[in-house]
């Protein structure tokens, strides 16, 4: 019932429903749905929450299933997404950017082709180069040439898989615009194709 909920986006019921298993993929799921539901649907006084009920949610599955790659991989998509409602300077220094690379290392440890890992981590690199720029690399060992990797190798191992694709374009958007905009652009199109 509750990935039958998630695949129809009802996020909130999803997250219900894998909250009331207590299991630990129950609980990444549900804070995963909440991450989902947080960020794309959510009003804006109503974000926070969900996403500190999502970092809740993740951080008891890793208790539960510390070797389960979904549990840590969740809990870097919660704190990201909650990072994102507290600007960057903020969750830079409540240390965010270190537990979020701490928990994605963790999953890719467990699995290192598991794709929703290297995106967030691809991701990661770059929201960081964006916002530290040449500090990004001294203050967090974020990198521009680790960003572009780990996009390829989400590539490389799901290729016909429209949200890589996707994310790949926004990651290179986010790297800089005016020289990846074509590349952007064939991405955007090949996940529209797909």
């Amino acid at each position: 019932a509750a990935h039958e909920a998630f695949d129809e986006g009802r996020f909130l019921e999803a997250a219900d429903a894998g909250e009331a298993l207590g299991t630990g993929p129950g609980l990444a799921m549900a804070a995963e749905a909440l991450a989902i539901h947080g960020y794309y649907l959510a009003e804006d006084d109503t974000k926070q929450p969900l996403f500190q009920r999502a970092m809740a949610l993740a951080s008891k599955a890793v208790e539960i299933d510390p070797d389960k790659p979904q549990a840590h991989l969740q809990a870097s998509h919660a704190m990201g997404r909650y990072a994102q409602t507290i600007g960057v300077l903020e969750a830079l220094n409540e240390g965010f950017a270190e537990r979020i690379r701490e928990r994605l290392d963790a999953a890719l440890a467990l699995d290192p082709d598991l794709v929703g890992a290297h995106l967030s981590l691809a991701a990661w690199h770059a929201e960081i180069v964006a916002s530290a720029g040449f500090m990004a690399g001294i203050l967090y060992g974020a990198d521009e040439d680790e960003a572009l990797a780990h996009y390829q190798k989400a590539v490389d191992l799901a290729p016909d898989d429209p949200a890589v694709n996707l994310e790949y374009g926004i990651g290179l958007l986010t790297l800089d615009e005016d020289d990846n905009a074509a590349r952007a652009r064939a991405l955007f199109e090949r996940a529209i194709a797909l």
